[in-house]
């Protein structure tokens, strides 16, 4: 009798036990876990990139931590065949709102986005050099730039508000390709593209619905940059079921017409929109406005006469007689060079889709 006592006990504690472990991990609750992103509203910018904490480990591998989101816009601005990386940051418990298909998310006090350039195929030995990230911050009163360059030893990189300058040696495809790099002064150039010159105020350029309306390759997978923007808390539900996106412009398989459009809303429309420095000229490249190809300077006269041509900013099937082609097309012609910052060699894929679109017409 006492022994089945003893059993019945044993077995009834081994129960309690059993059931104690399940009701803890019933009642169990994950600790959020927290960005460790440092960005406080009045100390920014602050001196080094790495104050920022953007990076876990080697700074250099940009890895990015908890909270800082990569993304990539579906057609790209060319800079000198820098290669990019970006990234946003939003403030715990803070989202991005949209406002439409072609405008940039209202992003909340506090966002930060992150871009770094940088090549992997610099000569004689294809290495990797960073040479500059570019900082956007929202304070209360609008958006900041920070400019930040990259030490030679590639441990970190320091604030900068003047233009910068080097000697670069690239091996692009079969040819080899040297010239200046310069990094932007965040006193005059950024606001030239990221500058209305109505309100005066900065906004971002590349985060539109349009733009991110595309597949990204994340550390555990690949999915739509948007419906990823909301599954991790940065992105309102208010998006439409359809947006009109852009296309990778490199992308063959795509129609021209949508092709040569998001190349210049990419590569142009920050300046030739309204409010934006070049709206004074008749140019609108914006991909809303470029399904009339007028808007693209198909036809339309020119406001600046260029010795030997006819004066079309697009002359229909004849680059040569196109203005517009010449000014991607010149390296040396700093009057006439477009875009007038961020590029000073030929966009040579850019240029063959040019060329081809002004063909198309017949």
């Amino acid at each position: 009798m006492k022994s089945t006592w003893a059993s019945s006990g044993i077995l009834l504690l081994f129960s309690t036990i059993l059931f104690s472990c399940s009701s803890t991990d019933d009642d169990y609750t994950e600790v959020p876990q927290v960005s460790p992103v440092q960005c406080d509203l009045s100390l920014v910018p602050y001196p080094k990139l790495s104050d920022y904490q953007f990076f876990k480990g080697d700074i250099k591998n940009l890895e990015p931590v908890y909270g800082l989101l990569p993304y990539k816009p579906t057609s790209e601005l060319f800079s000198d065949y820098a290669q990019k990386k970006r990234f946003v940051w939003m403030p715990k418990n803070t989202k991005a709102t949209y406002v439409s298909d072609s405008d940039v998310f209202d992003l909340p006090l506090g966002a930060v986005l992150v871009k770094v350039f940088y090549y992997n195929n610099l000569l004689p030995d294809l290495t990797t050099k960073i040479i500059e990230t570019r900082l956007m911050i929202r304070k209360s009163d609008g958006w900041i730039f920070a400019e930040y360059v990259w030490n030679d030893e590639q441990t970190d990189a320091v604030l900068q508000t003047l233009s910068t300058t080097r000697i670069l040696n690239i091996q692009q495809g079969s040819e080899n390709i040297q010239f200046t790099y310069k990094t932007p002064s965040t006193t005059v150039d950024c606001a030239r593209c990221h500058g209305n010159i109505v309100t005066h105020k900065n906004i971002p350029i590349g985060i539109k619905p349009q733009n991110l309306n595309s597949n990204f390759t994340y550390t555990n997978g690949t999915r739509n940059q948007l419906d990823e923007w909301v599954s991790k808390g940065y992105l309102n539900t208010t998006l439409p079921a359809q947006i009109a996106s852009v296309v990778n412009y490199n992308d063959a398989s795509q129609p021209l017409n949508l092709r040569i459009r998001s190349y210049f809303d990419a590569n142009c429309a920050h300046c030739h929109k309204d409010q934006g420095e070049a709206q004074e000229f008749g140019l609108r490249f914006e991909f809303k406005n470029t399904e009339n190809p007028y808007n693209m300077g198909v036809g339309m006269p020119a406001q600046h006469h260029l010795p030997g041509y006819n004066g079309r900013i697009v002359y229909p099937n004849n680059p040569a007689q196109s203005i517009l082609y010449y000014r991607l097309e010149t390296t040396t012609d700093l009057f006439y060079i477009m875009p007038a910052l961020g590029r000073t060699v030929q966009h040579r894929e850019g240029i063959q889709l040019v060329q081809d679109w002004i063909n198309s017409f017949q």
